[in-house]
C-alpha cells in the first residue's frame, strides 16, 4: 500500500522565519522543532481528508455557523520559534480572525482560539500525529482533534494490537485531550459537531 510520506528533509535546523522563506508558498511541507517535512500526500490520504471536510461543511452551512474549513493551512503557535504545522483539515472561527497578527497579509494563524476543530489523516510518521500534535493543539486549547489512521500505522498503545484502522476523538477536558479509539461501526460523537451521524468505518474506508 502506498502511503503519505511525511518525513524530514534537511538536515540544518531552520526557524520559521527561514521555513517561510524557503517553503511558505509550498503547501506540502511543515516545519516541526526546526525540521521540515515533506507531507506527501497520497490519493487515499486525500480522499479521507476531503471526506471529513465535506461532512463538516455541510454542519457549518446547517447550523449557519461564522465557520470555515482550511485544508493545508499553516499553523504557527505563538511563542514557539520552530514549528509551524499544516493540519489537513482545519475548522477556523472566522469571528476570530480580527486578533490573528498574520491572516490579513499571510493566511498564517497564530492562536488556537481561532480554530474549532482539526484533523490529522496518519501518514508514515505517525509518532507527530499521536504524540506531538496530541500535546500542542491541546496546549493551544483547540476543542476536538481527530486522528484519522485509515492504514492502521499508529503504535499498538495507541490502536491497540492487532493493529486496525482506528479513528481517534480527541476532546480537551481541563486542558487535556480525552481520547475515545473507534474502529467498525462504532458511531462517532463529536462535540463540535453533534450532528454527524457517522461510523468509524465510513470515515476510514474513504482511503482504502
Amino acid at each position: 500500500m502506498t502511503l503519505a510520506v511525511n518525513s524530514p528533509i534537511q538536515q540544518k535546523p531552520l526557524s520559521v522565519d527561514e521555513f517561510l522563506a524557503r517553503y511558505g508558498d509550498n503547501n506540502r511541507y511543515e516545519l516541526i522543532d526546526g525540521e521540515v517535512f515533506d507531507l506527501e500526500p497520497t490519493g487515499p490520504h486525500e480522499e479521507v481528508a476531503a471526506f471529513i471536510t465535506a461532512k463538516l461543511c455541510v454542519q457549518i452551512d446547517q447550523a449557519s455557523l461564522p465557520w470555515f474549513v482550511l485544508q493545508r493551512g499553516l499553523l504557527r503557535p505563538a511563542g514557539t520559534g520552530m514549528t509551524a504545522f499544516r493540519p489537513d483539515v482545519a475548522v477556523v472561527d472566522r469571528d476570530e480572525l480580527n486578533q490573528e497578527p498574520l491572516w490579513a497579509d499571510q493566511s498564517i494563524l497564530t492562536l488556537g482560539s481561532s480554530l474549532k476543530f482539526v484533523a490529522e489523516v496518519v501518514s508514515s510518521n505517525w509518532q507527530n500525529d499521536y504524540a506531538r500534535q496530541v500535546e500542542d493543539y491541546a496546549v493551544l486549547g483547540i476543542p476536538e482533534y481527530w486522528i484519522a489512521d485509515y492504514a492502521g500505522l499508529g503504535g499498538t498503545r495507541h490502536i491497540g494490537k492487532p493493529k486496525r484502522p482506528t479513528l481517534s476523538i480527541c476532546t480537551l477536558v481541563n486542558g487535556e485531550y480525552n481520547i475515545q479509539p473507534l474502529r467498525g461501526n462504532q458511531p462517532v460523537i463529536s462535540s463540535t459537531f453533534p450532528g454527524l451521524a457517522l461510523t468509524a468505518e465510513q470515515v476510514l474506508n474513504t482511503g482504502r
